[in-house]
C-alpha cells in the first residue's frame, strides 16, 4: 500500500508541480499579491496535493478492483435485464458520487441563480451516464461496432443543438466533461474490461472507449431536459 501512495504522491506532485509555478509566477508579476496571501496559497496547495494523493490512492485500491470485479461477475448471469439493471445503478450512483459534478453544479447555481434545480440535474446527468453504460456493456456483448455507437450518438447530438436554448446547451457539453473525474473512470474502465475479460470472442481492448460514451449521456439527457423545459 505504501508503494502505491508514493507513486501516487509522484504522479500529483508532477502534475500540479507546473501549474503551481505559473500560477505564483503570475500572482507575483501581474497581480502584485502580499506575503501573507502568497503563503495561504503555497499552504493550501500543500493540502491539495496532500489530499489529491490519498483521494486518487483510495479510488485505484478499491473502486478498480471493484468495477473489474462486478464486471467479470456479470455475464456469468445469463439474464440481460439483470445485466442492464446492474450496470445501470452502479454507473448512475458512481456519477452521483463524482466530486466534479458536485462542482459543476454549484457553479450553475451561482450562475443561474437558482433557476435550474439542483436535484433534477444530479438525476439528468446520472441518468445520462447510467443509460449510455448500458448502450455501451450491450454493445461489447454483442459486438457491435463502436463507432456506429459514436456516429449515432453525436448525430442525435447535432439535431438537438438546433432547438435546446443556449443555457442548456452550453451546460450540456460542460456536464459531459465532469463525467471523466477521478470516480468514474476507474469504474467504468474496470467494469468494461472486466466484462470483456470473460467473453471467450471479445479481446481486453472491447472494454476501452466507455468513457467517451458515458460522457455523451449527460450530454443527451440535459439537451432533452432544455427543450422540455423550453
Amino acid at each position: 500500500m505504501m508503494r502505491d501512495v508514493k507513486e501516487t504522491f509522484q504522479e500529483v506532485v508532477q502534475a500540479i508541480f507546473p501549474l503551481t509555478l505559473v500560477v505564483v509566477l503570475l500572482l507575483l508579476v501581474f497581480v502584485g499579491i502580499g506575503l501573507d496571501d502568497l503563503i495561504s496559497f503555497l499552504i493550501a496547495t500543500v493540502l491539495t496535493v496532500i489530499g489529491m494523493t490519498f483521494f486518487l490512492t483510495g479510488v485505484k485500491l478499491s473502486m478498480l478492483p471493484i468495477g473489474e470485479a462486478i464486471g467479470a461477475d456479470l455475464p456469468k448471469h445469463s439474464s440481460l435485464a439483470f445485466i442492464a439493471v446492474m450496470v445501470f445503478l452502479l454507473s448512475s450512483f458512481v456519477a452521483v458520487a463524482e466530486p466534479n459534478v458536485s462542482v459543476l453544479i454549484s457553479m450553475i447555481n451561482s450562475a443561474l441563480q437558482g433557476s435550474i434545480d439542483n436535484n433534477l440535474l444530479i438525476i439528468s446527468i446520472s441518468f445520462g451516464v447510467g443509460f449510455l453504460m448500458v448502450i455501451s456493456i450491450l454493445r461489447i456483448i454483442f459486438g457491435f461496432p463502436i463507432k456506429y455507437l459514436f456516429a449515432g450518438s453525436y448525430s442525435i447530438i447535432l439535431m438537438l443543438s438546433f432547438f435546446v436554448p443556449a443555457d442548456y446547451l452550453a451546460i450540456a457539453f460542460d456536464s459531459g466533461s465532469v463525467t471523466t473525474g477521478a470516480m468514474i473512470v476507474p469504474v467504468i474502465i474496470g467494469l468494461g474490461v472486466g466484462i470483456a475479460s470473460v467473453l471467450q470472442d471479445r479481446s481486453e481492448l472491447d472494454g476501452f472507449g466507455l468513457i467517451g460514451l458515458a460522457t455523451i449521456g449527460p450530454i443527451l439527457s440535459l439537451m432533452l431536459l432544455g427543450v422540455l423545459s423550453s
